[in-house]
């Protein structure tokens, strides 16, 4: 795949007018009245401006080609609609989906010609605001105008992402390709959690009163089945529709959670994805990027969650809401002890990283889920209007971040957390019915979200940072699985280990061309004695540091990098007569085993200097420096034992031996 993708971007380059006519295709579909629904016009555009950004397509021709292929599409909607007028009413989408066009219509009776350049940042109205403006018979002189300035302000701001981020890949993949991805797959976390929360509860909005006939009907005409159901949708009740919200999301897990109980029972144990997902988290092992996840992995903690649980039950019983401090606790002790009457009862093994006390399913995910779960059953009917999502919405993405640190770090199986959520969700769906049931009593809830939020943020913040390195011993990568004896090592089994860190892209490959067999005390100190010196491996705080345009370029921090998932065991950096301008040696520990025992390294040697990326942050990029750093290291650790030869990637690799010879 990455090869296919090579291919393109080499053609696309080769081919400038190409990204051009692809620019403006996307954005004459986006703009179209009945395609553009169906077009990912801002994935599609990031993706164009990327390669504007790595200098593969001319950046002023393709803004001109998407402003031009926004211009005509809406222009072609806006005839559309004057053409046929009212009759688009008519056609199956829109008789089958009028909100789309009376969305737009009161938005352009609302704005007039402001709705022009509005609708072209907003996706639901975007391809219909146009045809609308047609169908009222708005002049096109005056419409033309309105409809100019809006693509060019559309198209350049819809590739500035994609050129940004391109014109900084090639700086940000060189140090911190892993910490980049990881950071992006946390914003897809969020983003999916938020979409999942709104468009589900904007789909049951709209289809409330449909569903509630259905179901209604359904129970009359089955006297004996439909006793449940016609209780849920008694009209005489005001919460009907949240319940039978409830109960329909109770069905939909009820299906999801037996066809995954049937597969995972089929396959005896984990699933493929299960191992498929493991690999890829292990990969993306960074350790910037294991501090950031074992703080959100411990947002899922009894130090975290038990506080803002008791400070909620403390306010519920002091202001007598018994059924709900009942409920709730009802749900957090039968569903910690159903999850662990689970683990004992199906045994799945553990993920190789994972230490004992993880496994199917996540109690800490269940817990998680249940206590913002039932949470937001309890408060939510109490908020107005649309603020009712957002004790879903906020527990949804603080669930499913826990969920994806914990998968990164490799505590849990993919099987693990949806089971656990899965579960958790039931049981919070069962509870809540029975609560929602019997108890209509309103009260001010205000209060209680503060107390409950607050003493959740407290806890988080004191607990999630505290020990994290400690925390992160017990999630290390497991030992390699291939081993060689010294001897061979020494002679011919070094070329076995791996030649490169990274596989693709000059920029981001890193030549692995130093093996040292032993303990790394003798190289540090000859490196020490020539003028090297130990760097510590910068944190959180060193890489906010960066972003500080007025600290000196020697002072900067380097950012660390992993190597199969572990982190630099010894980070070295010599000092040159330029200040913009550092030797550099990495050593992580090798993914080969020595038959006795004694420690292997593998590293790189790096000259770095400093760059200032995009006006906002100092990098230590590595460069082609010819060999130079290997050759001061070669020189430096001269009186150690040493072998030279040439390896796969047709650089010199230095081996060293700092106990004796076999």
């Amino acid at each position: 795949m990455s090869e296919w993708l090579d291919q393109i971007v080499l053609w696309i380059g080769e081919n400038p007018a190409a990204a051009a006519v692809i620019a403006f295709l996307i954005a004459f579909c986006d703009a179209l009245a009945l395609v553009g629904i169906l077009v990912p016009a801002f994935p599609l555009l990031f993706a164009v401006g990327t390669l504007i950004g790595l200098g593969h397509a001319n950046g002023p021709l393709l803004v001109a080609c998407a402003a031009a292929g926004a211009f005509l599409g809406d222009a072609l909607s806006y005839w559309i609609g004057h053409r046929w007028g009212a009759q688009m009413r008519d056609l199956w989408l829109f008789r089958r989906y009028p909100q789309f066009l009376d969305r737009s219509e009161r938005m352009f009776h609302r704005h007039g010609a402001m709705s022009i350049l509005i609708a072209r940042y907003v996706g639901a109205v975007r391809p219909f605001v146009p045809a609308i403006a047609g169908m009222l018979r708005m002049p096109f002189s005056r419409y033309a105008p309105a409809s100019l300035i809006a693509c060019l302000s559309w198209a350049a701001l819809f590739l500035a992402p994609g050129w940004i981020f391109g014109k900084s890949y090639d700086a940000v993949a060189a140090v911190a390709d892993k910490l980049a991805l990881v950071l992006v797959a946390v914003a897809a976390v969020i983003a999916l959690a938020w979409a999942v929360v709104v468009y589900t509860s904007r789909w049951f909005a709209g289809h409330a009163n449909e569903l509630l006939l259905r179901a209604l009907n359904w129970s009359h005409a089955h006297p004996r089945l439909g006793k449940l159901t016609g209780y849920l949708v008694d009209p005489n009740r005001p919460n009907s529709t949240s319940l039978l919200v409830l109960f329909a999301a109770l069905v939909g897990l009820l299906w999801i959670a037996v066809v995954g109980g049937v597969a995972l029972l089929s396959q005896g144990g984990t699933l493929g994805i299960d191992h498929r997902v493991y690999e890829a988290m292990f990969a993306l092992r960074n350790p910037l990027a294991d501090n950031l996840m074992a703080a959100l992995a411990r947002l899922g903690d009894t130090p975290v969650l038990a506080p803002a649980v008791l400070a909620g039950l403390g306010w519920l019983l002091w202001r007598k809401r018994w059924q709900a401090a009942l409920h709730w606790s009802a749900a957090l002790f039968f569903g910690w002890l159903a999850s662990e009457a689970l683990k004992f009862i199906v045994d799945i093994p553990r993920p190789p990283t994972a230490p004992d006390g993880f496994g199917f399913p996540s109690v800490s995910i269940v817990m998680t889920t249940i206590t913002f779960g039932f949470f937001a059953v309890l408060i939510a009917r109490e908020w107005p209007g649309r603020q009712r999502i957002w004790p879903y919405l906020l527990g949804t993405v603080l669930t499913a971040l826990v969920a994806f640190a914990r998968l990164y770090l490799g505590a849990h199986w993919l099987s693990d957390v949806l089971s656990g959520m899965i579960f958790g969700l039931l049981w919070v769906l069962v509870l809540g019915i029975a609560y929602r049931s019997h108890v209509a009593r309103s009260f001010w809830m205000r209060p209680l979200a503060m107390i409950f939020y607050s003493v959740f943020a407290v806890a988080a913040l004191w607990h999630a940072p505290r020990n994290t390195q400690a925390w992160l011993e017990d999630f290390s990568p497991p030992p390699p699985a291939q081993s060689m004896s010294r001897t061979r090592w020494w002679d011919t089994g070094w070329q076995q280990l791996p030649a490169t860190r990274n596989a693709r892209g000059d920029a981001i490959r890193w030549p692995l061309d130093v093996q040292i067999a032993g303990t790394l005390v003798p190289v540090q100190t000859a490196l020490e004695v020539a003028g090297w010196r130990v760097k510590p491996q910068a944190d959180w705080m060193d890489v906010l540091s960066l972003l500080d345009s007025d600290t000196p370029a020697s002072e900067q921090p380097i950012l660390p990098a992993a190597l199969e998932g572990h982190p630099e065991e010894l980070l070295l950096v010599r000092e040159t007569d330029d200040a913009h301008r550092r030797q550099v040696l990495r050593l992580w520990p090798a993914p080969v085993r020595l038959e006795d025992g004694t420690p292997l390294w593998i590293g790189t040697t790096q000259t770095m200097t400093a760059h200032r990326v995009l006006g906002v942050a100092t990098l230590w990029l590595p460069v082609d420096d010819h060999g130079q750093a290997y050759r001061a290291t070669r020189e430096a650790l001269a009186d150690l034992p040493q072998r030279e030869g040439t390896g796969s990637a047709h650089v010199p690799v230095l081996r060293l031996q700092t106990v004796r010879e076999p």
